[in-house]
């Protein structure tokens, strides 16, 4: 399928960081039609985990924040290209998120910020609701949290 990396964001080449932006940008801001600020000023902090198929084509990512207010590190960014939804890559990618959170931070205890209509998707990891459903760049999210191990 491809080779999994964890990058922090000094270790990013110009070409990878090039291929997450674009990614983000044609799913996030194209394809799903929202205008919004993608750069924001937190991928310096994260970590970054992605997969890249056999020619190099990122294919998933997802960025793992450090804790702030709450005390949780938050996962974000979640995406997978067009072209590969629908194989289990996403869990998979949930699944290595996850698994960094623990090794970065000692437990699986995480938060996010979900599009609405993935609610389902993250309580099949562990995500609970914590609050009614809000319009985040005009798009319904939920936050969301994973306690425990």
């Amino acid at each position: 399928m491809g080779t999994w990396t964890v990058r922090s964001f000094a270790e990013l080449s110009a070409y990878q960081l090039y291929a997450v932006l674009r990614l983000r940008v044609d799913v996030f801001v194209v394809e799903q039609n929202c205008p919004y600020p993608e750069l924001d000023g937190l991928d310096q902090e994260a970590t970054h985990v992605m997969l890249h198929s056999d020619d190099g084509a990122l294919i998933a990512y997802a960025r793992i924040l450090p804790p702030h207010e709450d005390g949780l590190p938050h996962i974000g960014r979640v995406i997978v290209r067009e072209t590969a939804r629908g194989t289990g890559v996403a869990s998979e990618l949930m699944e290595r998120a996850l698994h960094q959170v623990e090794v970065l931070f000692g437990s699986k205890r995480s938060a996010l910020a979900a599009q609405a209509h993935l609610e389902r998707f993250y309580a099949k990891h562990g995500f609970r609701r914590t609050g009614a459903d809000y319009l985040l760049d005009g798009i319904p999210h939920v936050d969301m949290r994973r306690e425990g191990q």
